[in-house]
């Protein structure tokens, strides 16, 4: 078998706790069976024409032929480029194991079913959640000298090991997958998927509103009103893939895990993706041309628009 770690790349941490985590697996399964982006692409030393896009070719290279993928994912804003990656390996038919520390469950209201995300998405299409959520024990003799600081940082470091350990082990121990739900027959491949950002207005779609005022058949989101979000979810997955094209808004902070999610899972269906972002932002980085989005979101759709005319126009072609 081969593993794909994916993994949150921009800040030095989080590069180092996915090295731990590829190191550790690569003593079970050998070092050439384990693909760590960043590291195996060489990206910090690597010139290229277009470095985003060559960067992106790699990966879907490796996301093109693997067995398992773990992902790392903490926090309520989660790697947009992580959750794209998990949706090409979902509807790959590639199992996921994902990894996590936090601490705090999310729910749709306050009553709601607990998830360990807040997007209802990762919840449903996980293989399997590694979830170490506390501390490690408190040492039962200080050590002389150390300092309370010293002792959190202990504890923290027991619990990253503990976590990445159980990780490693249910990676080589996964069950057999369960196939994907299909589509609804009614919609497959005449239906527009449009997600909407949660950032902006979960209950507002107005690219939904436009898009139906056009006569276009339009499928909205289900898991965020749905009595159950993991079964809601689970169909936007298969309205998703079946669908004739995919409208994801990726406004925010960085694209909406759910919609990255889609993207990715679009992409490995042959669904034609566009991303509509009125306000763009752009990254930088050492020898990379500009990114409106993470790298993984910017080469996987087919287009990106910044007013509804623009979509309008696409989905007449």
């Amino acid at each position: 078998m081969t593993f794909y770690v994916a993994h949150r790349l921009f800040a030095a941490h989080d590069r180092a706790l996915a090295a731990a985590l590829a190191d550790r697996l690569a003593k079970k399964v050998g070092a050439d069976r384990v693909f760590l982006p960043f590291c195996d692409t060489d990206e910090e030393d690597l010139v290229a024409e277009v470095k985003g896009r060559r960067l992106f070719e790699l990966d879907r290279d490796r996301l093109g032929r693997l067995d398992a993928m773990i992902a790392i994912l903490h926090g309520p804003s989660l790697d947009d480029g992580v959750c794209m990656e998990i949706g090409y390996a979902i509807a790959s038919g590639v199992p996921v194991v994902v990894l996590t520390t936090d601490f705090q469950t999310y729910s749709m209201t306050e009553a709601g079913t607990r998830l360990e995300f807040p997007d209802p998405l990762l919840q449903a299409v996980a293989t399997r959640i590694v979830r170490v959520a506390t501390l490690g024990p408190l040492p039962q003799l200080p050590a002389p000298g150390r300092s309370r600081f010293q002792g959190f940082e202990a504890r923290n470091a027991a619990q990253t090991n503990t976590a990445l350990d159980t990780a490693v082990d249910a990676l080589l121990d996964l069950p057999d997958r369960e196939p994907l739900p299909a589509g609804s027959p009614e919609t497959t491949g005449a239906a527009i998927y449009v997600e909407p950002s949660p950032y902006l207005s979960r209950h507002m779609n107005h690219l939904a509103e436009s898009l139906a005022g056009g006569g276009h058949t339009v499928v909205e989101p289900q898991r965020f009103t749905a009595p159950d979000p993991v079964a809601g979810a689970l169909a936007d997955l298969a309205a998703v893939r079946s669908a004739a094209r995919l409208l994801a808004d990726v406004s925010g902070p960085e694209t909406p895990p759910g919609a990255a999610l889609l993207i990715g899972a679009a992409l490995a269906s042959g669904v034609p993706v566009a991303a509509f972002q009125p306000y763009p932002t752009f990254t930088h980085a050492h020898g990379r041309e500009p990114n409106w989005r993470n790298l993984m979101i910017q080469y996987a759709v087919d287009a990106h628009f910044s007013s509804e005319k623009a979509v309008l126009s696409w989905l007449a072609a």
